[in-house]
């Protein structure tokens, strides 16, 4: 027998002699639900699952206090392979899209595959990315992205929870934006002419925004709220301020639409007479490069994991989402798959998918996922003109997306 296929026959028994620790970690993870850059209690319990796995883990890294870089370095050369996780929850609902799977998926594939690097070579490492679903310091992988975490990583991998087995989904560029204006405060009825109207002006940015509507791509989609519109009906608001997430297909034309955003915001200020605060309040995300020779390696491990073919969604989707894994697939192979956790259609970000996260099945998904991931990337080690390919599918894909 070849290392490969020792390695190979090794990687599920280990999965499944750790899989009931990797399914109470799960649990327990989605017990105390913590959203963007509050896990902290999520990011102790993974980090110290890969310290006993023998991985050396530096915490609060990429200005994310939550965020971590674990690591296992082998003494021979070949190529670093990183897998991502994500353990944040929903605000108010809690693990509605399933993060607390997620990490354990990856830190269990990462664990398989470590007792086989020295011998392998190369390097495994997991980085722990706080915040994918927005908000405080949100998007973490952007920060990692531009403090240089992926500059001499060769590829990324992480699974998705969802309904139903699939293939990495293409997602929408996405700047987050606030808005705020200030004016000045007056009776409203009294001595109108002495305020400045905040909330007017923030009222002409979503006129503006709808005018705009008819002269962008298809592929855009703008959506927002106002989060303070002041507080009393006889006082002219002399604050406002809204929430708005920009989205497209692609970078370059999602930059195109921020300029045209803020031109709307400047002159809404020019009309009132308001000064005005425009920009992002948290990471910008990406729009997600699929590489299909990447998703090829995965699901042929599926279908020999004994993955009905049926239940594989092959098509290439576009979600109208959008998740910072793009901003990794920017800058090197990456894949997010999915994994069923439910027999029925569900919806993320339900209480049905909150339910499915803990559920029996959703628990059982933690060794297919695990088990599908370390095959994959155990092909990357074994297989550097595979790897070679890939890569060079990326930059295709790259060019083509952009």
């Amino acid at each position: 027998m070849t290392t490969a296929t020792i390695t190979k026959a090794a990687i599920k028994p280990f999965i499944q002699e750790r899989l009931a620790a990797y399914q109470a970690l799960a649990l327990d993870i989605h017990n105390h639900p913590e959203v963007s850059n509050y896990e902290f209690y999520s990011a102790d319990a993974l980090i110290a699952q890969l310290e006993k796995e023998g991985f050396a883990v530096k915490k609060d890294v990429a200005g994310h206090r939550t965020g971590f870089d674990a690591r296992y370095v082998s003494g021979k050369p070949g190529p670093t392979i990183a897998f991502l996780a994500e353990y944040d929850a929903l605000p108010g609902i809690g693990h509605a899209c399933g993060h607390n799977l997620f990490g354990t998926y990856s830190v269990l594939a990462a664990s398989a595959l470590q007792p086989f690097i020295d011998e392998l070579g190369g390097e495994i490492r997991v980085y722990g990315t706080p915040g994918e679903e927005g908000g405080e310091n949100g998007s973490a992988k952007g920060s990692f992205v531009r403090e240089g975490f992926f500059d001499d990583v060769d590829a990324a991998l992480c699974v998705h929870p969802a309904h139903r087995y699939g293939k990495t989904t293409a997602s929408l560029a996405n700047d987050p934006v606030d808005i705020k204006f200030y004016g000045r405060a007056s009776h409203a009825a009294a001595a109108p002419e002495k305020g400045i109207n905040a909330l007017e002006a923030l009222l002409q940015v979503f006129n503006g925004i709808n005018g705009l509507r008819l002269h962008l791509p298809k592929d855009v989609n703008i959506h927002g709220v106002i989060t303070d519109g002041g507080v009393a009906a006889n006082v002219v608001p002399e604050y406002a301020a809204g929430r708005f997430y920009l989205r497209a297909a692609n970078r370059a034309t999602l930059n195109d639409v921020y300029e045209k955003v803020e031109n709307i915001v400047k002159g809404a200020a020019l009309a009132t007479g308001a000064t005005y605060e425009f920009g992002l309040f948290q990471n910008s995300v990406d729009d997600v490069i699929v590489t299909p020779s990447f998703d090829e390696i995965f699901f042929a491990h599926a279908q020999e994991a004994g993955v009905p073919a049926d239940e594989i969604d092959t098509e290439a989707k576009t979600s109208l989402g959008s998740s910072d894994v793009g901003n990794v697939s920017q800058v090197i192979p990456t894949i997010q798959p999915t994994v069923s956790i439910s027999d029925d259609y569900i919806a993320g970000h339900s209480e049905e998918f909150k339910a499915a996260a803990k559920s029996e099945k959703g628990l059982q998904s933690i060794a297919i996922a695990a088990e599908l991931l370390a095959l994959t990337a155990l092909d990357l080690f074994e297989q550097p003109a595979l790897l070679e390919k890939i890569k060079a599918d990326h930059q295709e894909s790259l060019a083509k997306g952009n």
